[in-house]
């Protein structure tokens, strides 16, 4: 396909000189490529995972294994999409890490280094690739699309709204914009 600066624009989703090293808590969502079905499949409003769903919750789990200021919260695997509340904290004292807000998955944490949200996505789309492509036996198979989209969580109460829908996702999966019967050409 030509590229047409029309139709093929990327725009960043990303707010204007904000640090996204921030402590806070981030809502991320990440489409698998071309918005295959290929972690899964709902039956009766439940999540069942394949073999590469369940590689990319291993990534997810351990994201922070290897980004040390990024601790989880909320996530669900759904066929052709992710979810998913990565909290980052920032360095206090003797490298403790804290929470900006109290959730129950709160734990100190030591770190070297505060790393960014898009780093951590990065990496996590890098590593969950790299696996699922080994069991694809194909590597450099695209498994993500390029980018992803991020929600800056600004309170209590907007945190709980949205573990809440993360939580209920795979319930109203027939109502998901990422439903492939919803899913129009131009979305891809």
């Amino acid at each position: 396909m030509t590229y047409d600066p029309d139709r093929h624009h990327r725009r960043s989703i990303r707010l204007k000189d904000y640090d996204y090293t921030r402590p806070g808590a981030y809502f991320v969502t990440i489409c698998t490529y071309r918005r295959e079905c290929i972690l899964g499949k709902i039956v009766n409003g439940e999540m069942r995972m394949n073999e590469y769903g369940e590689v990319v919750r291993r990534c997810w789990a351990d994201l922070p294994g290897h980004y040390t200021n990024a601790m989880l919260d909320a996530f669900v695997i759904m066929p052709n999409h992710i979810h998913g509340i990565i909290v980052l904290t920032d360095v206090v004292g003797a490298g403790l890490q804290t929470c900006p807000y109290k959730s129950p998955s709160e734990a100190p944490i030591k770190s070297q280094k505060c790393h960014a949200l898009p780093e951590i996505v990065r990496g996590f789309k890098t590593f969950s690739a790299r696996r699922v492509n080994e069991r694809r036996g194909g590597p450099g198979i695209r498994l993500w699309q390029r980018n992803y989209y991020e929600h800056i969580i600004r309170n209590e109460k907007e945190w709980l709204s949205i573990q809440e829908y993360i939580q209920h996702n795979p319930v109203k999966w027939e109502e998901d914009v990422d439903h492939p019967a919803r899913i129009t050409p131009d979305a891809l």
